[in-house]
């Protein structure tokens, strides 16, 4: 719940339990400097879940591993698989899969294949390889497989993903950030920076936030 905690800053957020607007946070892992957007799961707020998403290099999907949970999210009408292809449909092409909330099923083996083999079906059908994505057990709540090697999954051994000219494999949600392949930007060509917000700073000014997609900022 402290990661919750520390991306959810608006009261609303806080009080209900969701993330209604994107937000942005910076740390660093052993290889990269990560901004992560943290973008809302509910369908009342899915225009700014496309606004974060649209700028992202690649996506992880939190997938709720609950009794009834997990398959809402991947029914018809689910936002699992809605986020999942839109994503995709936006030009992410790195994957990685967190199935949440461990704790809640007695960290069960056969739950935990059993999102993985359902969840790689219809990821399949979106257009990703699921060979190429890490599947990781974790709770959030807990800490379990985010940062380091839970002792409650020993049945776990970890992961392993297909990259260009190999594989890599990790245990946890860091290894597998740490395993995102940088994308390559054309900075020889003239400058393309998408607009994700405006804001007006006192005493500053206005100042356009997005990412810079060709070209160089001096």
């Amino acid at each position: 719940f402290k990661y919750a905690w520390v991306l959810d800053k608006l009261k609303a957020e806080r009080e209900r339990g969701i993330t209604i607007d994107i937000a942005l946070w910076k740390f660093e892992t052993p290889k990269y400097m990560v901004t992560v957007i943290d973008a809302p799961g509910h369908r009342d707020f899915i225009k700014n879940m496309i606004t974060g998403t649209s700028q992202a290099d690649c996506a992880i999907l939190i997938i709720a591993s609950g009794t009834g949970e997990f398959e809402a999210g991947i029914s018809k009408d689910g936002q699992t698989r809605e986020h999942a292809l839109l994503a995709f449909t936006l030009g992410v092409r790195q994957l990685i899969v967190a199935v949440n909330k461990m704790d809640t099923t007695k960290w069960s083996e056969d739950r935990f294949n059993e999102i993985v083999k359902e969840t790689s079906t219809f990821i399949k059908k979106v257009g990703y390889n699921p060979k190429a994505v890490a599947f990781v057990p974790i709770s959030g709540w807990h800490g379990d497989n985010m940062l380091e090697e839970s002792s409650n999954m020993p049945w776990y051994k970890g992961w392993t993903k297909e990259i260009k000219g190999g594989s890599v494999k990790g245990k946890t949600l860091l290894d597998a950030i740490d395993a995102i392949e940088p994308p390559t930007r054309p900075s020889d060509k003239p400058l393309r920076l998408p607009l994700q917000d405006v804001y007006k700073i006192g005493g500053i000014g206005t100042v356009p936030v997005g990412r810079v997609e060709t070209g160089i900022i001096k």
